[in-house]
């Protein structure tokens, strides 16, 4: 039985995850900020799928509690044979000129400096092991830049080319690393871009219909289940409205 461990899965994309592996019957280690519906999740996943589920309350942004949540996991816990990095956020949608320095640091923090902690912790592992499957979540705003999404752009284009360097890097140790980019995803992405303000959120979906958490999920499983000698580095998803970041197909 396979040990999977999720960043971010107390909702959309990361929950969706979590749900996707319990039904195949994979062993959970979740982590989240929010420590009631992190705990909620690992509840209903236990009830419904009968796996186990390990939850870990974490802010991928401290290095110190990563390395101890991770060097800290029980001996039965340790063997972790997929990391998907699915922790991320945008804030704000500002020209860079007018944006706020903290949404630049969340974004920062969370999205690029966040992956690498936790992968470096989990990574040691899985040297050790000479297995493991790395899976970073990006999106299509790490090949494209867009106006106003500078930062965020920016951090996304950085997990592209961490996760191509984790590749090279990992190779030797039979270590898989695998890349997704989503486009337009309906979760909670928008409403913390905007801080709360649902109608804006939701118009942002408006005229198509975007992409689930669920979705995603079953990219991301897909990828785990090619046998050792195969390997999905890169994989970009989008609605079937979406072409770029940019440009959709909208109806009236």
């Amino acid at each position: 039985m396979k040990t999977i461990l999720i960043t971010g899965a107390t909702a959309g994309i990361g929950k969706a995850t979590a749900y996707k592996f319990a039904e195949n019957k994979c062993r959970l280690i979740i982590t989240g900020r929010r420590e009631k519906i992190l705990n909620e999740v690992a509840f209903e996943i236990n009830e419904k799928y009968k796996v186990e589920v390990l939850p870990v309350c974490l802010d991928v942004r401290k290095n110190e509690d990563v390395e101890k949540a991770v060097s800290g996991l029980p001996k039965e816990w340790r063997n972790i044979d997929v990391l998907v990095n699915n922790a991320g956020l945008a804030v704000g949608l500002n020209p860079f000129y007018d944006g706020v320095i903290d949404d630049w640091e969340r974004m920062i923090d969370t999205n690029v400096k966040g992956l690498l902690y936790v992968s470096k912790a989990v990574a040691k592992i899985m040297i050790e092991n000479r297995k493991g499957h790395i899976i970073n979540i990006s999106s299509v705003a790490g090949k494209e830049t867009y106006p106003n999404g500078n930062v965020y752009c920016a951090t996304k284009h950085a997990v592209d080319s961490l996760t191509n360097g984790m590749r090279m890097e990992l190779l030797q140790f039979g270590i898989k690393v695998t890349l997704i980019n989503p486009g337009a995803v309906e979760t909670e992405f928008s409403i913390v871009r905007f801080k709360g303000d649902n109608q804006r959120a939701k118009d942002t979906y408006k005229g198509y219909q975007p992409l689930t958490g669920a979705d995603i999920a079953e990219a991301i499983f897909y990828t785990t289940t090619l046998p050792q000698h195969a390997n999905i580095n890169e994989l970009t998803i989008t609605p079937s409205a979406q072409a770029t970041p940019m440009i959709f197909h909208k109806k009236n």
